[in-house]
């Protein structure tokens, strides 16, 4: 049963292998075949690119079927193998239990009526709720995004919802779980064997960008923010706790990049370079950031490519402007609720309103990418200027890059998916709807000389505005057609052998319950023993989605401030009116303010909206307004006054409530297993004023 393709299925889990339970009673390594005296198998494995072999030992997998121990390799579709789902016993003095025990085991752990008890629902809804979810077959999913994962225990929240979907094996089904799929931009797509054409022989992308460039350079060391590494590996080890988490399991924590450059942990920094990014107004409790930008000790120089004087720019040093999402270029990825294979690519349709500039000899506009050209200029680094993406493939200009990387994409992933050539008609369009774009932004000889035989397919992917499949190529019969495909974890060795860096102790490598909040040292928060007795989290309209959104001045004649959201019998309860005035004070903040260090403070007060359709005991407030920066007051350039439009101002922004870990201190709490910051887990108390 591990291998799925011989029942038809699309892929397999590891529900039946055996995991070894460990002195502590918690599960850990999985059971191999020279733990019990089986024998490791001899294996090659074959480069298939340039065919060079290397002979291995494999230590195979165990499962347990009708109590004999069997091994196996996941991957090998000639030798399958049953195995018991539920499993709980012991081989050769190694005690044992399937994944699936695992589950089962934290599953019942507490009743029915536990579980409701703790999730403040009824059991017979969720007994009701689990009776619909499974009586779709593989047509139903548990969906999730935030609200599940911002939470200290946001990761072991996702692996249950993730749990649930492959209980009832819905993983690339149509109705099930679908992933993400996208056409390769960067080039990396070869193929060796049989073409479109009948004939043997090799492909490959256009531009193999990440191959073009010659002597460039290759990350080394660990990052600011200790992502993908171990603590106990490194050399600052020194016993539990460390001084700042480690996320050994994620990457990309942005709770952690300034806070840790104002801690020095794992090293001082001599600069910040920030785009597209806005942690003081969009993180929780982001106002300490504020602290650490302000202190040119801690970060001597901040720079930051903005469209705007921004609540986090603002403490820049420079400010090098960029373009809006109508000026630029981006290629844009898909999501999980897009079955089929696609890649948008925004192009610019106006010319950016910023200064001119002249980088490797060429004029371009103000951008991030100009920014960054300029900087490789000046370093004369590898893989830019003349001949920067190898011989005769200059990379002067944004465009030498993106219209490579929209060639790519023009081939697709493999040998007959190129798109058509554009006939003289659409090519005529192509440029007739760009005539209005100066030469700084829109060169069709040069575009054309860059796509070289390309250009047709280019300038037809272009005119559509990326790739997207024809909806036929979405579904496999019952089944999606970009399928995972592979194997999919009920437990998660990985996991299970990593250790949280602030108690020593290893993560569970199944889907667990832990009680939230908690601060980075696993100890429960109970602030509403303080008389903090409301939950705050935020929520996003749909015409105010961004902290950008303010400087839309038709989405603000539609909603000209927010509100704080309480439901009425709340408001009955504390005495607040509608359309009253209150002010969100928290245990880290309890003067409700935002404290922007140059002498001015800004206090979080809204006006209260009582409405039935929030949950009691919780309030809360959508994101996009309570600028101070962003145009909302005066800002000083060059000597002169800029007037702030009071209208970017209007209603609350509340994030500085929101709790710090009372262990780190200058952070918000976090989620130390999947690296999230926490938006949903925080007390507070309303003020009226």
């Amino acid at each position: 049963m591990e291998v799925g393709s011989d029942h038809g299925e699309p892929n397999w889990c590891n529900a039946s292998w055996l995991v070894k339970i460990e002195k502590d009673a918690k599960p850990g390594a999985f059971l191999r075949a020279s733990d019990v005296g089986l024998p490791k198998l001899k294996k090659v494995w074959r480069d298939k690119k340039g065919g060079a072999e290397k002979s291995y030992e494999s230590d195979p997998f165990v499962v347990l079927f009708n109590g004999k121990p069997s091994s196996f390799e996941p991957y090998d579709e000639r030798n399958p193998v049953e195995g018991d789902l539920l499993a709980n016993t012991e081989i050769q003095g190694i005690k044992v239990k399937s994944g699936l025990q695992l589950l089962w085991e934290e599953a019942s752990s507490r009743t029915v009526e536990g579980w409701a008890k703790i999730c403040d629902v009824k059991a017979a809804d969720i007994v009701a709720l689990a009776r619909e979810f499974t009586s779709h077959g593989k047509r139903a999913v548990a969906d999730i995004h935030r609200g599940v994962s911002q939470h200290t225990n946001g990761f072991y929240n996702v692996f249950a919802w993730f749990s649930l979907n492959l209980l009832i094996g819905n993983y690339d089904w149509q109705g099930g779980m679908a992933q993400a799929s996208t056409f390769d931009a960067g080039g990396g797509k070869t193929f060796e064997g049989k073409l479109s054409d009948g004939s043997e022989g090799k492909w490959a992308q256009p531009f193999p960008i990440g191959k073009m460039i010659e002597g460039k350079t290759t990350p080394f060391g660990i990052d600011l923010i200790r992502a993908n590494a171990k603590y106990e590996e490194s050399t600052i080890f020194k016993g539990y706790p460390a001084r700042r988490p480690w996320f050994p399991l994620s990457s990309d924590v942005y709770q952690e990049i300034i806070p840790s450059a104002g801690d020095a942990y794992p090293y001082p920094i001599k600069a910040l370079f920030l785009y597209m990014g806005a942690p003081v107004y969009s993180l929780p409790a982001g106002h300490t950031n504020i602290e650490i930008l302000a202190d040119i000790q801690k970060i001597p120089l901040f720079i930051t490519s903005d469209i705007v004087i921004g609540e986090t720019s603002t403490y820049a040093d420079y400010i090098f402007p960029d373009c809006s999402y109508l000026e630029r270029w981006e290629v844009a990825g898909s999501h999980p609720n897009m079955v089929w294979k696609v890649q948008p690519i925004r192009q610019p349709v106006i010319a950016p309103l910023t200064e001119t500039v002249k980088v490797f000899g060429e004029e371009m506009p103000i951008t991030l990418e100009s920014v960054l050209l300029a900087i490789a200029e000046k370093m004369r680094l590898p893989g830019f200027g003349k001949n920067g993406l190898s011989e005769g493939r200059d990379f002067k200009r944004p465009e030498d890059l993106y219209i490579r990387m929209a060639a790519n994409v023009a081939a697709g992933d493999k040998p007959g998916q190129d798109l058509p050539v554009a006939d003289d008609k659409e090519v005529k369009l192509f440029l007739e709807s760009r005539e209005h774009l100066p030469k700084t932004v829109f060169d069709p000889e040069r575009w054309r000389e860059i796509a070289g035989p390309w250009w047709r397919r280019v300038v037809y992917l272009l005119n559509r505005g990326g790739r997207f499949d024809d909806y036929k190529n979405g579904y496999d019969g019952v089944q999606l057609k970009n399928k995972y495909g592979t194997l999919i974890n009920i437990y998660q060795e990985k996991t299970a052998k990593t250790k949280n860096s602030m108690t020593g102790k290893p993560y569970s490598g199944v889907a667990t319950y832990i009680p939230a909040p908690t601060d980075a040292l696993g100890r429960p928060i109970h602030d509403e023993k303080d008389g903090f007795d409301l939950n705050l989290i935020t929520y996003r309209e749909i015409s105010h989605t961004k902290s950008r959104t303010a400087a839309n001045y038709w989405l603000l004649a539609l909603l000209p401030e927010n509100f704080i959201l309480i439901n009425q019998r709340d408001a009955e309860r504390l005495g607040v009116q509608n359309g009253g005035l209150v002010k969100v004070v928290s245990p880290t903040n309890p003067e409700g303010v935002w404290d922007l260090k140059n002498g001015k403070k800004i206090p979080m007060i809204g006006k209260v909206k009582a409405v039935q359709g929030i949950r009691p005991g919780v309030i809360a407030f959508s994101l996009g307004h309570g600028h101070w920066a962003y145009g909302a007051g005066d800002t000083l350039i060059d000597g002169k006054r800029i007037s702030g439009d009071h209208r970017r101002a209007m209603g609350i922004h509340a994030n500085a409530a929101f709790r710090t870990d009372p262990h780190i201190k200058n952070t918000c709490l976090s989620d130390l297993t999947g690296g999230s910051a926490v938006f949903y887990d925080t007390k507070v108390r309303l003020v009226s004023i």
